[in-house]
């Protein structure tokens, strides 16, 4: 890449550390990259990819440990001393003056008028320093500051960066979008004063899996303030501080873990009117971190876009919804996704039509139960009955047979017409007695 071609595009990441053989040792285990000393001075450590050295990782400067550890951007430009003064003019302080790199190229540090650190780099002739990185090292940059418009001034003047598009978030202001030749690969966007955020550049570090990254930063001492979320386009964010308390993120296209073999064809079993359908997966949505410089914002990384001579990602958003400016690919959710949120949807259902099913027949047993004693005690008041009143129609019968059996037996009337002669006798006897008397 020449000289002309280099100005605004990044360049070269590197670390400032109080650790650098732990940061060393952290970093490769979250993403891909290796570490490597540099020939030209073995106490300098290189970041390498698949495409060769990319950043470094040295020992952070005593005049800059009052912002502690943190990444810093190097931005390409084809004349150093011209663009710092260029830049002292617009407002920007030196932090370290134009210095030569023996055989590499030469640079300088500065912070722009809001205070957010950045390098410039010149490559010298014939050095291989100061490609772009590609989609495996960064795929986007993003500026939290206290006035997004004035640093896209102030930007737009050093290195010809223009606005793409932009978002509006509401409470939490605009997001810029901002790039070189409408490839879209910066974000900028204003600190509210509720969520206080340091001035600062953040890269995002491109990745392959967003959770295997985000958990091996958790396993090795770093932590993750925000995410692993999605965005807008179907992409992959979380926001990590390493173990020494510098901030960064990482970027995958799409989410793998989310990725389930084929399914098989499930066995055909009649579908019950009663059972409920599965509830559908929402995507999804995690809550911003205070304290992730770019949580606020909530920015959204799609697809990266690769232009003909430098790596960079399309159009980035607020996770709220998709700027109607920014051209983004669908976003591309795996359909094997949804499987596991039915399957384990289903399994509360199934356990609920269940429960409801022996409920019901408790019920209905219950109910079966309280129908029944009333009949049971009915029946047994009603055999009773029948039972008293058979016993009374069988001693009446009874008594009026022996009546009959009386009337009708020929010694009966002969014994009774005694019984009255008898009667009679007796009683003329006394009528007699009074008249002689």
């Amino acid at each position: 890449m020449s000289n002309a071609d280099i100005r605004g595009r990044f360049v070269w990441h590197e670390l400032m550390t109080t650790d650098t053989k732990a940061a060393g040792a952290f970093y490769p285990k979250v993403t891909a990259w290796k570490t490597q000393a540099w020939d030209k001075d073995p106490s300098y450590t290189l970041w390498v990819s698949g495409k060769g050295p990319f950043g470094g990782v040295r020992t952070l400067p005593d005049a800059a440990r009052a912002a502690g550890p943190h990444w810093l951007p190097y931005i390409g430009t084809p004349d150093v001393d011209a663009t710092v003064q260029t830049a002292q003019r617009l407002g920007a302080r030196v932090t370290m003056g134009a210095t030569d790199i023996p055989n590499t190229g030469r640079m300088a540090v500065l912070a722009d008028p809001q205070g957010a650190a950045f390098a410039l780099f010149s490559p010298a002739p014939g050095s291989q320093s100061g490609r772009s990185s590609g989609s495996e090292e960064f795929s986007w940059h993003e500026l939290t500051t206290t006035d997004a418009i004035a640093a896209l001034r102030f930007y737009g003047e050093l290195f010809g960066w223009e606005e793409v598009a932009k978002h509006d978030m509401g409470p939490m202001g605009v997001y810029h979008l901002v790039g070189i030749q409408g490839v879209q690969s910066i974000g900028m966007f204003k600190i509210t004063p509720d969520k206080p955020m340091p001035t600062q550049w953040m890269s995002y570090a491109h990745v392959a899996d967003v959770d295997k990254s985000a958990n091996a930063a958790k396993a090795g001492g770093g932590k993750v303030v925000n995410g692993p979320m999605e965005v807008p386009g179907g992409t992959w964010i979380a926001h990590v501080i390493d173990p020494q308390g510098a901030m960064f993120a990482v970027h995958a296209d799409k989410r793998v873990a989310a990725a389930t073999p084929a399914a098989q064809p499930a066995k055909a079993t009649p579908k019950s009117p009663a059972a409920a359908p599965a509830a559908k997966p929402s995507p999804p949505t995690l809550s911003a971190s205070a304290s992730a410089p770019s949580a606020a914002a909530s920015a959204a990384l799609p697809k990266p876009k690769i232009a003909p001579t430098v790596s960079a990602p399309a159009a980035v958003s607020a996770a709220s919804s998709k700027p109607a400016a920014a051209k983004t690919p669908p976003s591309a959710k795996p359909a094997a996704q949804k499987a596991p949120a039915k399957a384990v949807a289903k399994k509360p259902a199934k356990k609920k039509a269940a429960a409801k099913k022996v409920s019901k027949k408790k019920v209905s047993k219950k109910k079966a139960a309280a129908k029944k004693r009333p009949q049971r005690k009915s029946k047994t008041a009603a055999k009773k009955a029948t039972r008293r009143s058979s016993a009374k129609r069988k001693t009446a019968k009874k008594r009026l047979k022996k009546s009959s059996r009386r009337r009708s037996s020929p010694g009966g009337f002969a014994v009774a017409k005694r019984f009255a002669a008898k009667q009679a006798d007796s009683l003329l006897k006394r009528l007699r007695g009074k008249k002689h008397r």
